[in-house]
């Protein structure tokens, strides 16, 4: 895992890969789980038998679920050991190229995609590849935007 200590280092890696998460098995608990959160309980996503026959020949984990995942296994990558604030400021750009059978299992490639200086600190933005286990496409891809405040 790379740790940043200084505002510095991180506009250094600009253009850097950071590197590659573990492996994580999607499970039908947690997407279970994330439609009772977040009250999305298509059938796609949660009716094991419907879906069994449906387009994928099972059930999916919600995009935003994927999506919802980059904090967890970007931690995995890389940590942010700067002074000072770290805020989630936005995503810039995400698309779900595969969806995610449930009993997948997903990983996140990270990569610095800019640093900007701003009056306040900096605005981070890293590119987000998650792919899906034997899938040539994958399942989602992202912008985060972080603001790294002294």
């Amino acid at each position: 895992m790379r740790t940043f200590t200084t505002l510095d280092e991180v506009a250094d890696a600009v253009g850097q890969e950071l590197g590659t998460s573990d492996w994580l098995t999607i499970e039908q608990e947690r997407v279970d789980q994330f439609a009772d959160a977040t009250g999305d309980h298509q059938w796609i996503h949660v009716d094991v038998e419907r879906a069994a026959s449906g387009p994928f020949g099972g059930t999916i984990a919600h995009g935003y679920l994927t999506l919802s995942l980059i904090p967890w296994l970007g931690a995995q990558v890389f940590a942010l050991d700067t002074p000072g604030a770290k805020l989630n400021y936005g995503v810039n750009r995400v698309r779900f190229p595969h969806p995610v059978r449930v009993g997948s299992k997903v990983r996140d490639t990270v990569s610095v995609k800019e640093v900007t200086d701003l009056s306040s600190g900096k605005q981070l933005v890293l590119g987000h590849v998650i792919e899906i286990d034997g899938q040539d496409k994958p399942a989602c891809v992202a912008e985060t935007v972080v603001l790294l405040l002294p």
